[in-house]
């Protein structure tokens, strides 16, 4: 099992851990005009992309040779897969042409998550908040979709590239997890009721 790392890298991605601070503090005197029906669904849009995406990289760790024991089962891929799968190999031997391909994907997604965004809320402080709602549902579902699919991480305290944008980022999995859980408790505990 790995040990737990505390720091993520590069040392800037760590700033991540105050932005569930950010939002309580920054809206918690006006409050968010978002609905428990606009978050419904803009959760449910995030979980469902998560899994999408999660499929995203099963596939094309698999197209590339890099997903152990592609080929057979789905059981077979998740038993071989879950022992080796390590994000740092898969940096490296990806080809350059699918690296870009990658990056691409990844600025597609921000985009993606951004319009929800902006079609959910009419406020910059709203559409903020939905933002950073979506992203989080969508990352902890990722996770979710990769581990129901292949197993990985094998524990919380996998490492795992979290970004490629502007340069790889890199933490453990219990960091992006813990984010995203304390940024969806911090919006919706802000929020108006209605």
């Amino acid at each position: 099992m790995d040990k737990f790392q505390l720091l993520a890298e590069p040392w800037w991605v760590n700033f991540l851990l105050l932005v569930p601070l950010l939002v309580y503090f920054g809206f918690r005197k006006r409050g968010l005009s978002l609905s428990k029906r606009k978050l419904f669904f803009a959760v449910i849009f995030g979980i469902a992309f998560g899994f999408v995406e999660s499929a995203v990289v099963v596939y094309l760790r698999a197209a590339v040779g890099l997903l152990p024991g592609y080929g057979g089962t789905l059981a077979d891929v998740a038993e071989l897969s879950s022992t080796i799968y390590q994000q740092a190999q898969i940096l490296a031997e990806l080809p350059k042409a699918l690296l870009t391909i990658e990056l691409f994907r990844e600025a597609a997604t921000m985009i993606i998550l951004l319009s929800v965004a902006f079609l959910t809320a009419k406020h910059i402080r709203e559409r903020t908040a939905v933002f950073l709602w979506t992203f989080a549902a969508w990352d902890i579902f990722y996770y979710l979709g990769l581990w129901l699919t292949v197993k990985w991480p094998a524990s919380f305290f996998t490492p795992d590239v979290l970004f490629l944008i502007p340069v790889p980022w890199s933490s453990q999995v219990w960091f992006p997890l813990l984010v995203s859980l304390l940024t969806m408790v911090a919006v919706y505990s802000v929020r108006k009721s209605y």
